[in-house]
């Protein structure tokens, strides 16, 4: 489980996309709250997503097949303010018409940054998956920035805006420097697609 893990393809529109009928996972969420570090942490393999310190950089869809069982589908994170409003709404409308209209889409991993409370960015994304029925779980990352007491404020803060969520269920904690918590979001994984 997890072993053969690889780069299928990048996707800069909808005619783009692979017309594999695998079931998807998808990582989205702001810019610069670390999606593509996240891939390459969790499946200790340093290069596989490209990472970038230029928030934004990200601005295709990417694939990666996992074990020919799943892609994990890695957004572009969306609001980065140095980018032109035109191409904001581009990549915005890319993202939305993609969660809203996919088929393969079986869950979405939501990632906030845990220092922030949850912005207005990540109440719309949200909204875009709840009325696309897409189930989602939140990962909380960057942790490895927080003490024991601000890491519960983080938790907290998220569960006022995303009520309901379980930690450790579809809540969790996460540090791609460091790798800690990563078991609950490996056995997450498992349990939706093996």
């Amino acid at each position: 489980m997890f072993e053969n893990i690889h780069f299928i393809k990048s996707a800069y529109n909808h005619d783009e996309l692979p017309a594999s009928g695998l079931p998807q996972l998808i990582l989205c969420g702001r810019s610069n709250v670390g999606k593509s570090s996240i891939i390459n942490s969790l499946f200790n393999k340093k290069n596989l997503a490209k990472t970038s310190s230029t928030p934004g950089k990200t601005r295709s869809i990417n694939f990666y097949n996992v074990d020919d069982v799943f892609f994990i589908v890695d957004l572009p994170g969306f609001g980065y303010a140095k980018t032109s409003h035109a191409e904001r709404e581009k990549w915005n409308e890319l993202v939305s018409e993609y969660i809203l209209t996919s088929k393969n889409i079986h869950h979405a991993f939501h990632i906030v940054d845990s220092r922030h409370k949850p912005t207005e960015l990540d109440i719309q994304l949200k909204q875009w998956l709840e009325k696309a029925n897409k189930n989602y779980s939140i990962i909380l990352n960057k942790v490895d920035k927080l003490n024991q007491s601000e890491a519960n404020k983080s938790v907290k803060e998220v569960l006022s805006v995303f009520p309901g969520l379980q930690l450790n269920e579809d809540i969790f904690l996460y540090s791609s420097v460091q790798g800690k918590w990563k078991r609950p979001i490996l056995k997450k994984l498992s349990e939706l697609f093996y």
